[in-house]
């Protein structure tokens, strides 16, 4: 456990660099627009700007780099411990198909199914007054789509005997589309954008939002599988060549 904790943070880490450029390219551009649509306003109507704590040059280069890493190492490492679980119950997949699986329901559980409900919106857009609700709101959506994810696979799991592995994963599925589907029906709506933010800005960045956690995750499912599975192949040959007898 020891060994794929350190690689699923060193992955984590490899991963966010790869997120970091797809952030800067992508992302950058369109958080650049919406601080200007701020400014804009702030001066139209005379309010006094807010003092910048920390430059948006720090903002965009150290900044977003070294919060990029932090969170690539975090999610790295609570992708190994996930991957240890599932390992060996997913059927007869190895490891590259293993970590993928686990990288994709990660992606849809933590992002994909919260973002739906409540989509990231760049400067310029929100009440900072319900920036405290919003996040709650937000966080409590991640960790709804979390237990959903578990109910499902053990729903999945539970029904595979009887009605086999592809007919109890649609049913898996269909158990988490349900919950979720319900949550989103009892979870208050949010939408505080104004009618006069320019749409292609808002598309585009949630665009990049998207972008930069999909690098993140598929990154960190190829790199883990793959390395996995070469430290697997490198025991089993160690093995081999320690007991020859036994595969003889």
């Amino acid at each position: 456990m020891r060994a794929l904790l350190v690689r699923g943070m060193l992955v984590g880490l490899a991963a966010a660099l790869l997120a970091y450029v797809v952030a800067w390219f992508a992302g950058e551009p369109q958080v650049a627009a919406a601080i200007s649509i701020e400014e804009t306003r702030a001066a139209a109507t005379g309010e006094a700007a807010e003092p910048e704590l920390v430059s948006r040059t720090v903002q965009e280069t150290a900044g977003l780099l070294t919060a990029l890493l932090v969170y690539g190492a975090a999610l790295g490492g609570f992708f190994s411990i996930a991957y240890a679980f599932a390992h060996g119950r997913l059927g007869a997949l190895g490891a590259r198909a293993t970590a993928l699986v686990v990288a994709s329901a990660g992606f849809v559980a933590v992002y994909v199914t919260p973002v739906l409900k409540y989509p990231p919106n760049p400067p310029a857009v929100g009440n900072p007054d319900t920036i405290g609700r919003r996040t709650a709101l937000h966080f409590t959506m991640i960790l709804i789509a979390l237990l959903a994810a578990a109910v499902a696979a053990y729903a999945g799991r539970a029904l595979s005997p009887r009605l086999g592995g592809w007919n109890a994963t649609l049913a898996g599925i269909a158990v988490y589309a349900v919950l979720v589907g319900v949550s989103y029906a009892l979870l208050p709506r949010i939408n505080e954008v104004s009618g006069d933010f320019p749409a292609d800005t808002l598309w585009w960045f949630r665009v990049a939002s998207f972008g930069v956690q999909f690098v993140l995750w598929a990154a960190i499912g190829l790199l883990f599988g793959g390395l996995t599975e070469r430290s697997l192949r490198q025991g089993a040959r160690a093995g081999a060549r320690a007991h020859p007898a036994a595969t003889a």
